[in-house]
């Protein structure tokens, strides 16, 4: 538009000439700086304006003052500084004018400055120097000129009032006349004017230089006139001789006129070629085209064009949404159709819109589950809204279900008493029970209770029952087997429904009558339990395990040994156990042979047994019995140098101390006692020693070294014996008696406070530091429990190290932890100490960031031959989440779908999303949406990691191109969870990403800031 005026208009300065005939007035005439002033005149009207600036220069250094010379240089100077571009030129423009105020050339220096600007296509300068220019001396031409420029300046800074006034004065002028009345209708035009805008536009349709451009004002005009027909048949004349920078244009105007008389199919191909405002589309072009498709059945074009939408709230996008929501429904998407129409029903503009996209959220929400809210307070909000809605008994009757759906039972619980119906009553009983079940499963067996309790009131015979069940396998896991047992037995006799669950109940009532040592009980219960069919492997083989050991409790160690054997024959589960028990049995028996046979196989065919140190102790008592006394050394020096942390050692080392004596080997005798003394000092094993050792000093008739030895031995005070064994007993029998724990350790402090290195030292301080565990003074039991542990091993070190960890541990005091578990792992007797040394080492390291530990022992863990299924959980989770950690993302790729196989609760969602993250990053973008889907409608109460996959599900949406969806989700997610920080600044870093990419071809995409 701009060339066209500068190809019509004469571009020239008009310059003033003025020849110096006035010098004979000057005082002085200087010829030579004349000559520099017309040297310089030459050079300026030969456009050589650095030059000719220079030689003015020094015009003006040499001139007198005041004189017209001076006056004239500085004028020209200043003219090439804008010839030139100089940064300064209008200053000196402005210098000369208020240096010169009455100089005839300060008007034509404006209008000349101001031309210049123009020429050089710099309308908004030239504006500012026309604005100058005073109009009441210029030539009658000037004025018209002026007038033309400065209309064309306020069209180019967007003043089109200004503009149209300047045009107006110039319509009917020969020269600026056709010109001036483009501009004028195309002001109209822009202004909405579009009576004075076809009207002026006529008149100079036909001529050539902006036939193109009226042509496409006047076809615009008529469609916002509505004349609809005539812009199609119009505009299809136009297209093909059409500019390339009108057609897009005219294929928007056809394509919307075909759309506004609702021939969708027609109007297709013309919205698909419109190319938008400089490359971009808005809105509102993406909602035409995307309902053009709807209205055809396309669904999925539909979407791909209603899913652009974004970032705007008004009629359109309210429109969109509800019509993405149905293509949504038509292909079966129904996640995504609720987020489209939960859109629509957050707003105002169509009410009968709103309230229709509110009822189709709330149903898909019970249908699809609901990843931003309740599903129940979905739909009790709706029945708020929307009170007289013909819907409004269908959601009523949705709201229990959808608390149980999101196993919300205490929610379930809450709602239905709000009316307590006949029918909500028999409703209340059923959800007792899945409320009770759920807090059984967390462990809360207190709070589960009175929820078994009252569903047992159901009439229905099934859920009665198994309240009855829950109720008693409660109260086992409370300790109180008497109860538990009274009710797993009168359950047994009056059942009536089969439910796989139940056949544990013999199992359970038989660890119910071994708890209590009632062993003749539990050995009927779990012979009934064994005598059922398709019973689980590891619950059959604890049951005969257990059997034996009821047997051999009862001292029937024939019956004893076919339970033990029938678990060894089958490698069940503990077969290590039943192998140590079956010679144990064998032992009882007075069978020596067999049992040391059956000892020999625990330490030579179970390699991960911890039951290997226990053996060779029985090995080497057994071989002593018999009087085989090579091999019971062979046993005790194996036990001694393979397992020096065993429970064993110091009555290992008394034992074979004895077995010298007793051949005759006084001084490896001695050696072996004085091990004991110097090892475990305070230990009754240690007691034990100095009285054997005194009989070696006896018989080799050494008693003062047996004086000076036993000097040296802080534990023993011969002349202080006595009374340190009657204050012990005093403070040991109100252990063993009392109920206050203030009173029994304050009685074990005195003791320990008169007898800081007494015989009893250690058994004092373990005493005090279990009061304390017990009565919950965790603080004040560590110092006691770190005496006992800081002496050699003994028969308290095991208990101590395992408690003073739980201490650490409940604290979160993983520092103080790590070194207690370490050594409880290597001393530890019973296995289920050594898994809780191991289990917690590993969530120890991970807690400390010591991955690779971690993972070490979690993978120590899953070697062993039986571990609990949640601990099993635990270790491959602490795999996963190390991996993670170490970016070993195949590794924990596999484990966490190992994971998914068999984990529930948390553990469960953890697994889901991260099954979700790795499905992402290989661009799996659908699959990776069904795993959020599963973990949102399973397991919505575990909101960190819901919410933590919503994330992923929206870059899964843009990964699948639907733009909508991706903003959607990540839009919610940062206003409805600002409690996870974490989570909030991912989805606003994604969210920024897509809005600042969409951007770069929709118009009403605003990219947002970064904070």
């Amino acid at each position: 538009m701009k060339n066209l005026i500068h190809k019509k208009i004469f571009l020239s300065f008009f310059v003033f000439l003025i020849s110096f005939t006035m010098f004979s007035q000057q005082t002085v005439a200087d010829t030579n700086i004349l000559k520099e002033y017309n040297d310089a005149l030459k050079l300026y009207n030969s456009k050589a304006y650095a030059a000719a600036q220079n030689t003015f220069k020094t015009v003006l250094n040499n001139a007198v003052i005041g004189s017209n010379l001076k006056t004239d240089a500085t004028y020209y100077e200043a003219m090439c500084a804008i010839k030139l571009n100089q940064t300064n030129a209008d200053k000196k423009v402005l210098s000369f004018v208020e240096e010169y105020p009455n100089s005839n050339k300060k008007n034509v220096s404006f209008f000349n400055v101001g031309n210049y600007y123009f020429a050089n296509k710099k309308a908004s300068y030239a504006l500012k120097w026309y604005q100058k220019v005073d109009t009441k001396i210029l030539s009658k031409e000037n004025k018209k000129e002026l007038d033309f420029k400065m209309g064309y300046g306020f069209l180019v800074t967007n003043n089109l009032q200004l503009a149209k006034d300047r045009f107006l004065l110039l319509i009917n002028d020969a020269k600026y006349g056709n010109d001036s009345r483009y501009y004028y209708g195309y002001i109209a035009y822009k202004l909405e004017d579009y009576g004075i805008a076809e009207s002026t536009l006529k008149e100079i349709a036909d001529n050539a230089t902006y036939k193109a451009e009226i042509s496409y004002y006047l076809l615009d005009i008529s469609f916002k006139a509505g004349k609809f027909k005539r812009c199609i048949e119009v505009g299809k004349k136009l297209l093909p001789d059409a500019k390339r920078d009108l057609k897009s244009d005219i294929s928007k105007i056809i394509g919307e006129s075909y759309f506004n008389l609702e021939e969708y199919a027609e109007a297709i191909p013309y919205l698909k070629n419109y190319r938008g405002k400089k490359g971009k589309w808005n809105n509102t072009d993406y909602y035409q085209l995307g309902y053009a498709y709807y209205k055809q059945n396309d669904f999925e074009n539909a979407i791909n064009n209603f899913n652009k939408i974004i970032d705007e709230k008004n009629n359109v996008s309210q429109n969109a949404y509800y019509h993405l929501g149905e293509c949504y429904l038509n292909i079966d998407q129904k996640n995504e159709a609720l987020n489209a129409f939960r859109s629509a029903s957050e707003m105002d503009f169509d009410k009968k819109i709103k309230e229709d996209a509110a009822l189709n959220y709330a149903k898909l929400s019970y249908e699809a589950g609901n990843p931003f809210e309740p599903v129940s307070e979905v739909l009790q909000n709706y029945l708020k809204a929307y009170p007289k809605s013909k819907a409004y008994e269908e959601i009523n009757k949705l709201v229990v279900s959808s608390f149980i759906n999101q196993q919300d039972y205490q929610g379930a619980l809450e709602f239905l008493a709000q009316k307590k119906s006949e029918e909500n009553l028999a409703i209340i009983l059923e959800v007792s029970l899945y409320r009770g079940i759920q807090l059984f499963t967390e462990e809360k067996y207190k709070q589960a209770l009175p929820f078994f309790s009252e569903a047992k009131k159901s009439k229905n015979i099934e859920a009665q029952e198994r309240a009855k069940f829950w109720e008693a396998e409660t109260l086992y896991r409370l300790e109180k087997y008497e109860d538990a047992i009274t009710k797993f037995e009168s359950f047994n006799n009056n059942l009536q429904s089969k439910n796989k669950e139940f056949k544990l109940t013999d199992y359970s009532i038989g660890y119910g009558y071994f708890k209590l040592k009632k062993y003749d009980k539990a050995i009927v219960a779990f012979k009934t339990y064994l005598a059922k069919d398709s019973i689980e492997n590891d619950t059959k083989y604890d049951a005969l395990v257990r059997l034996g050991d009821s047997y051999f409790a009862s001292r029937n160690y024939k019956d004893a040994l076919k339970a033990y054997d029938k678990v060894v024959a089958e490698f069940g589960s503990d077969s290590d156990y039943a192998q140590y028990q079956i010679g144990m049995s064998y032992g009882f028996i007075e069978n020596d042979t067999e049992k040391l046979l059956a000892l020999k196989k625990v330490i030579n065919e179970y390699q991960n047994s911890n039951l290997k140190d226990d053996a060779l102790y029985q090995l080497a008592t057994t071989y002593t019995k018999i009087k085989d006394n090579k091999n019971a050394h062979i046993a005790y020096d194996r036990l001694l140098e393979k397992y020096p942390n065993s429970i064993f050692i110091s009555r290992a080392l008394l034992r074979q101390g004895l077995l010298y004596y007793n051949e005759g080997e006084n001084q490896r005798a001695l050696m072996k006692y004085k091990q004991v003394t110097s090892r475990f000092p305070n230990s009754p094993d240690a007691l034990e020693a100095v009285v054997n050792a005194r009989n070696v000093y006896i018989d080799d008739g050494n008693l003062n070294d047996y004086v000076n030895w036993i000097s040296d031995l802080k534990f023993i005070n011969v002349s202080n014996s006595d009374i340190d064994n009657t204050a012990f007993a005093v403070a040991e029998k109100k252990y063993l008696n009392s109920k206050n724990g203030l009173e029994i350790a304050q009685s074990l402090i005195d003791y320990n406070r008169q007898f800081p290195d007494g015989i009893h030292k250690i058994k004092a301080n373990y005493y005090l530091a279990d009061v304390y565990f017990k009565v919950k003074e965790f603080k004040q039991a560590i110092t006691p429990y770190q005496n006992v542990i800081n002496e050699d091993r003994n028969e308290y070190t095991e208990d101590a190290l395992s408690k003073l960890a739980q201490i650490y541990l409940q604290e979160g005091n993983y520092n103080e932890a790590l070194p207690i578990l370490d050594r409880l792992e290597l001393e530890a007797n019973g296995t289920e100490n050594i898994l809780f040394a191991q289990s917690n080492l590993m969530k120890a390291y991970y807690e400390t960031g010591a991955y690779d530990f971690a993972e070490e022992y979690a993978q120590k863990i899953l070697r062993q031959d039986k571990i609990d299924s949640n601990l099993e959980n635990d270790a491959r989770i602490i795999i996963a989440r190390s991996s993670f950690k170490n970016e070993d993302f195949t590794t924990a790729e596999e484990f966490y779908s190992e994971i998914e196989k068999t984990a529930n609760g948390e553990l469960m969602a953890e697994a889901l999303y991260y099954n979700a993250f790795f499905k992402n990053q290989q661009n799996q973008y659908a699959a990776s949406n069904k795993i959020v889907q599963k973990l949102i409608a399973n397991y919505a109460n575990y909101k960190y990691w819901g919410v933590k996959s919503y994330v992923i599900m929206g870059k899964n949406y843009y990964g699948l191109k639907d733009i909508y969806q991706a903003t959607f989700v990540l839009e919610n997610v940062i206003k409805n969870f600002k409690q996870y920080e974490d989570i909030i600044k991912e989805a606003q870093e994604e969210l920024t990403k897509i809005k600042e990419n969409e951007a770069k071809t929709n118009n009403s995409v605003t990219p947002q800031k970064q904070n």
